[in-house]
């Protein structure tokens, strides 16, 4: 095997002889959604919880501040170590240990014991996107990566989407308890598929040489797999890990708040009853997965018109910049399917623009530094989103005071509107005249 380049019109034609990467990317899909299912049980289970344990909200804003510190160290941890041991081993750790802690929700029954259990869960999530993003750097050439990190993406959409219907179903049927069992379990049904059909493109028997040839076709060097990891001294120096930093910073709170308080937030202000599987709020993370898809392959489609790489990506998240916007009409929503309209354009701009920024990091950085980066960046993110939940809750509770809960979700529309746009000017002043870097 080797990485000769080869025609376009050969690419195409020995691309056809095999598709094996297209079968890591659903393995990448299914634990994304996993993934997102066994983080969003507990925002589904808050009304249920809250009545057990008498929280008020700044009580579960520390809970998600929890689990989003430790899912901010997570990820210093998860991206050093997938890119020492490789994304098959990295990941499998990873998803072991977010199982077991997704499953330990069960048996606490203090504040302190969620907030525990909720930071070890943060903690081994944040291995999921390092791994995935290695995984696709590693499998995919750049004309077909965005396309397959849109796919992968989606699995937080499809786990979001799931999550509603699955877990007031077990919640009514067993307990909220049962509920955590369940869904935490299904991350050890995965390990088992993952470990029998996955390894790197140059280990992988199944994998035909034109198939390989074609992952290669970039010219990026199958040794890449195999160099040591770059230290996090230089990645720091560079502005190509600065672009994925705002990128996350100004945008991971914003998902974090559709996450943990939409469910919330439709409850209080439309009177959605949680105890049951809920269209809303299915048809708000259902819509998450189009844009995931959508967004990876409006800027796969334009790599493949001839357009620079860079210049399709950004051009790509300027657009979901701007699709974001009208969240700022939410506030005149009197009816929940209005509100479920507004909130769906600007929750699937996210995940578009969530695939293009992930992609960002294998275009400009080599592949043995894409999970370090990646944990970087998801770092700053998580420790932005861990501020965030504070505010958050802190801001409810002073408008719940006032006896008018809406207007602070007002307030947090506003943010939500404004952010992805400046973090779009950002990006596009620190990679005005930027090229690929090599380390």
């Amino acid at each position: 095997m080797g990485n000769t380049k080869i025609s376009e019109r050969g690419t195409v034609e020995r691309a056809k002889t095999g598709n094996y990467r297209w079968i890591v990317c659903i393995l990448l899909f299914f634990a994304t959604t996993i993934n997102y299912i066994d983080r969003q049980v507990i925002g589904l289970l808050k009304p249920t919880l809250e009545n057990e344990f008498n929280w008020t909200e700044l009580d579960y804003g520390y809970i998600i501040m929890f689990f989003s510190a430790s899912y901010a160290l997570g990820y210093v941890i998860f991206g050093s170590i997938i890119d020492r041991v490789g994304s098959k081993l990295g990941y499998s750790i990873s998803v072991a240990v977010w199982s077991i802690a997704a499953m330990l929700h069960a048996a606490v029954r203090t504040t302190l014991g969620f907030g525990l259990v909720r930071g070890l869960l943060g903690l081994s999530e944040a291995g999921n996107f390092p791994a995935a993003v290695k995984a696709v750097a590693e499998w995919f050439p750049k004309r077909e990566r965005a396309l397959a990190t849109g796919i992968f993406n989606s699995g937080t959409s499809i786990g979001a989407v799931a999550a509603p219907l699955l877990v007031p179903w077990i919640l009514g049927a067993y307990g909220w308890q049962e509920a955590f069992l369940i869904t935490g379990a299904l991350g050890f049904v995965w390990l088992v598929l993952w470990w029998f059909f996955y390894e790197v493109p140059s280990r992988q028997k199944r994998l035909s040489a034109a198939e390989y040839e074609f992952i290669h076709s970039d010219n990026e060097a199958a040794s890449e797999e195999n160099k040591s990891a770059i230290k996090w001294s230089r990645l720091l120096g560079i502005r190509q890990t600065w672009v994925f930093i705002i990128g996350k910073v100004l945008t991971d709170p914003i998902w974090w708040f559709f996450l943990f308080w939409l469910p919330s937030y439709f409850a209080t202000t439309f009177k959605l009853d949680l105890t049951k599987p809920s269209l809303p709020l299915a048809v708000v993370y259902t819509a998450t997965t189009f844009g995931s898809i959508g967004g990876g392959y409006l800027s796969s489609y334009l790599i493949k018109r001839g357009w620079p790489v860079l210049k399709a990506r950004k051009t790509t998240l300027l657009i979901v910049a701007f699709v974001v916007l009208p969240i700022l009409l939410a506030r005149y929503a009197t009816d929940i399917w209005v509100a479920v309209g507004i909130i769906s354009l600007a929750a699937a701009a996210h995940q578009a623009w969530s695939t293009n920024i992930f992609t960002i990091v294998s275009d400009i950085v080599p592949k043995r530094a894409v999970s370090s980066v990646v944990g970087i960046g998801g770092m700053s993110g998580s420790i932005a989103s861990t501020v965030f939940p504070l505010f958050v809750g802190s801001l409810l509770q002073h408008y719940e005071n006032l006896g008018n809960t809406s207007a602070g979700y007002n307030v947090l529309f506003i943010i939500c509107g404004l952010a992805y746009l400046t973090a779009w000017l950002i990006i596009h002043w620190l990679t005005r005249r930027m090229k690929p870097v090599d380390l």
